[in-house]
């Protein structure tokens, strides 16, 4: 395999991993996150943070990827961006976690809407505007179809990126964010971030 052939897969790969983060409500996906107990054949089982054990099947060409971490200032105006946030009593956004997308993944999601990290969370996958320092953190003015917002960055918040990873990094005991087709009490793996490096899935 060329040189150029892989790394436009290593690109695709990354773009249809960027999705993890960009499921519109519409699509209704099951996101599953917790430690993986074990990848047997084509079965996942995978004990979520809720405290149940399920059973994901994962098929061969099921995206698999890492995260790296980068930092705040690695945020420039142009950058495409999913942040996770909680809403505060003042009606401001303020980050948990920020991911910059792959620029062959720009546009992916792209929106404001209601996320399940916990109570007020929401995810924007939008353009950074503008970058402002602030007094407890970065203040992006984040651009998307049909609106706009700020979130503040705290200093101490996950900013990562996407990293390469294959189906050889799914073992026992690291930590996982599974976007998945739920039938039933059965799911199947559209996309799989998995721990690397001592880097965990924030989202």
């Amino acid at each position: 395999m060329s040189i150029r052939i892989k790394l436009g897969v290593s690109i695709v790969t990354l773009a249809l991993a960027s999705a993890a983060l960009a499921q519109t409500p519409a699509a209704k996906p099951a996101r599953i996150r917790g430690d993986i107990v074990s990848l047997s054949g084509d079965t996942l089982t995978v004990h979520r943070r809720s405290g149940d054990t399920v059973k994901i099947a994962v098929k061969s060409d099921t995206p698999v990827t890492a995260l790296k971490n980068i930092k705040l200032q690695d945020i420039k105006p142009g950058s495409f961006v999913g942040t996770a946030a909680t809403t505060g009593t003042d009606g401001k956004l303020t980050a948990t976690e920020v991911l910059v997308f792959p620029e062959a993944a720009r546009g992916t999601g792209e929106g404001h809407y209601a996320w399940d990290l916990g109570p007020q969370s929401s995810m924007t996958n939008a353009n950074v505007d503008q970058v402002v320092q602030g007094t407890s953190g970065r203040d992006l003015k984040l651009s998307y179809k049909g609106g706009a917002n700020s979130v503040t960055v705290p200093e101490n918040v996950p900013v990562v990126t996407f990293a390469p990873a294959t189906h050889d990094d799914l073992k026992p005991g690291k930590k996982v964010f599974v976007v998945a087709s739920p039938s039933g009490s059965d799911f199947t793996a559209q996309r799989i971030v998995v721990e690397k490096d001592g880097v965990v899935p924030p989202m």
